[in-house]
């Protein structure tokens, strides 16, 4: 499709500009020909460019694919279009476990970025296990749905507490993390996230097909031969890796996986989840390498916070999904 074509190009162009920007210009010229083997580059900007830039797009590129992908198989496993990757208390359970580490046992610095990031993502493995073992007593995705919701309620209301009584180093460090960063993740850890997203998302891939008889209720799609727990669990094991991998190295990136999909149903005009799954990945990907350029204020040298810069990107989405099925329910 044409469309696609033509976001696949606006990506490259946005990488191109990402990989420019900064405190320190390099112009588009002289990377195009270190890429093709001449020396344009000088040492300062050969290593600003291959330790600090090229890691944080790398690391927006996958979760710009990540974290829309587990809000649209939200969105399609409980039929609700405001369902997202966080819902389910993914990111509440990463949150718990980075609330641990920073103001528990009081870790700060560099020296605890893998504690951190290790106790994150085992915070969203322990709560994805608990609702992988009420899956198994409970068919009702609705109710499932409400359990996620307390879970991250519950989480929330600990953390609450844990940040009462933490010191205000300890505080603010987990304040920090909890902003959202794209440019904080090492080279050894974008390896580790490469190698845990990219298989989870080529499950999802394969996955298209059987999320399209689940649009239409998991009663008509077991009828069509779909082993419906089995899909649960596939969807609920995917959504927790990806989301919970994100958000235990770039910390909580909100919105973008409840107004991506969005985003891509209207850009694309699809419902097919064959079509609809990557072209979510390449909005995911448009949108979250948009943001990062936001991020660094061009022309200054501060940067953003990348959660307040999606959730800015974000918010007008998801209003303007519930007026129009506001107006739609008032025809």
């Amino acid at each position: 499709m044409a469309i696609m074509y033509l976001m696949g190009l606006l990506l490259i162009v946005l990488v191109l500009l990402d990989l420019r920007l900064g405190s320190i210009r390099i112009s588009l010229g002289d990377m195009l020909g270190h890429l093709f083997g001449q020396e344009t580059l000088n040492e300062q900007q050969w290593v600003i460019l291959s330790k600090f830039r090229l890691p944080r797009l790398a690391t927006a590129l996958l979760a710009g694919a990540a974290l829309p992908v587990c809000g649209l198989q939200m969105q399609t496993l409980f039929r609700n279009p405001l369902a997202g990757p966080y819902v389910l208390g993914i990111s509440s359970g990463a949150s718990f476990g980075a609330a641990l580490v920073v103001l528990g046992a009081g870790a700060t610095g560099i020296a605890a970025t893998w504690s951190l990031a290790l106790a994150a993502w085992l915070g969203a493995a322990t709560v994805m296990l608990l609702l992988l073992f009420v899956s198994y007593r409970i068919k009702d995705v609705m109710t499932i749905l409400i359990l996620g919701i307390m879970f991250s309620s519950g989480l929330a209301a600990v953390i609450s507490i844990m940040q009462y009584f933490s010191q205000a180093s300890a505080l603010k460090s987990f304040v920090i993390w909890s902003m959202g960063s794209l440019g904080n993740v090492t080279g050894s850890q974008l390896l580790i996230m490469t190698w845990t997203v990219t298989p989870m998302l080529l499950i999802t891939l394969a996955y298209s097909k059987v999320l399209n008889g689940l649009m239409l209720g998991e009663e008509y799609a077991a009828s069509m031969g779909i082993r419906i727990q089995r899909t649960r669990i596939i969807i609920f094991a995917t959504t927790s890796i990806l989301a919970g991998t994100i958000t235990a190295f770039c910390g909580p990136i909100g919105f973008i996986g409840i107004a991506v999909p969005h985003m891509a149903r209207f850009l694309f005009n699809r419902a097919d989840h064959r079509i609809l799954m990557p072209a979510t990945m390449l909005t995911g990907m448009v949108v979250m390498v948009i943001s990062d350029i936001i991020s660094q204020l061009p022309g200054t040298e501060r940067i953003l916070p990348i959660n307040a810069v999606t959730s800015l990107i974000g918010i007008p989405v998801v209003i303007w999904l519930v007026v129009m099925n506001r107006k739609a329910q008032s025809i």
